[in-house]
């Protein structure tokens, strides 16, 4: 029997409905579940074919026991490894390289020093940093959020300089990202399964939250085709099975704002029917091609372009 697990914490429409989505398709000797964990013992199989993960980001324990998984040969969605190592500024840097559009981004220290270190841990930074030049580089209006982390948890809008220095100095020990305005015309959030599989969603993120998928963008054919080659080229680096990709239209060129959501909103009453029946469905049939293809004893995760081409000595692009 192949064994699909869901993890996930306090969300309830998407795991449910996954699960019945995949059970309902009667797949002789697939069968999914919540999973369920009772001891974690290294180097013992977790018992699961294939394990979709949308909690181990708010859950250490959590993330060790899918790594101990995945080495005894669990198919995780996503790689847990990629995903503990991955982050927004790093994301932001790799698209610079293969060819993606994205706001001019910095990142800064943190406000306050770290737990257990102070101004003598900072030898190699300079003090002032050149602001003048940071603030030349991304100019003004300018967004600051932290460089890991999902959500829309601590991220300002800032006008000058001034409005700058007042916020950050509220960050405390949150390494931040310092990023352009992209004043859009269009934008736009995007699934993107198993690294084929893409729905591009109007988005509106202006908009009070329940409402931020009611937006009446209505993009072209070749506009949907260069977003959804954007988003497929993006995950096949990083190398995620289950992703969202945000992209905001300026003069017609989409820019990458966020596409580090590994564990993105799937909720019913934010996405909406019509997404999502499509995420539902989309990630029941990814997760039993996986199951189908599972390799018993080996390592039967997703490795991006950019790990892989970095292990092969290849050129990036």
């Amino acid at each position: 029997m192949k064994k699909i697990g869901i993890l996930f914490g306090q969300e309830r429409s998407f795991p449910t409905a996954f699960i019945e989505r995949v059970n309902s398709k009667q797949i002789e000797g697939v069968i999914a579940e919540p999973v369920s964990i009772d001891k974690v013992v290294q180097g013992e199989s977790s018992g699961y074919d294939v394990i979709i993960d949308r909690i181990s980001q708010d859950v250490p324990f959590y993330r060790a026991f899918l790594k101990n998984a995945a080495l005894c040969g669990t198919a995780v969605i996503n790689n847990p490894f990629w995903w503990s190592a991955d982050e927004k500024f790093f994301n932001n840097c790799l698209a610079t390289k293969i060819g993606v559009p994205v706001p001019k981004t910095v990142i800064l220290p943190s406000r306050q020093h770290p737990a257990d270190t102070n101004e003598n841990s900072f030898s190699n930074l300079a003090f002032p940093l050149d602001w003048e030049g940071i603030f030349k580089y991304v100019g003004f209006p300018a967004y600051m959020k932290p460089f890991a982390g999902g959500g829309w948890k601590n991220v300002y809008k800032l006008e000058n300089k001034e409005d700058f220095f007042n916020k950050h100095s509220e960050t405390g020990e949150l390494v931040m990202l310092l990023q352009e305005e992209i004043i859009f015309e269009e934008y736009y959030r995007c699934y993107c399964i198993g690294g084929k599989y893409v729905r591009i969603m109007p988005y509106e993120p202006r908009n009070p939250h329940h409402l931020r998928y009611q937006a009446g963008f209505s993009p072209s054919a070749e506009k949907l085709k260069l977003m959804e080659d954007i988003v497929l080229r993006i995950n096949h680096y990083l190398g995620y099975d289950f992703n969202t990709v945000e992209l905001a239209l300026r003069d017609g060129v989409p820019y990458a704002i966020d596409f580090c959501n590994p564990a993105p909103d799937a909720d019913v009453k934010s996405v909406g029917e019509e997404n999502f029946a499509w995420v539902v469905e989309t990630a029941a049939q990814y997760a039993i091609e996986k199951a189908l293809n599972h390799q018993p004893n080996r390592d039967n995760l997703t490795w991006g372009e950019y790990i892989k081409r970095s292990a092969g000595k290849e050129k990036l692009i």
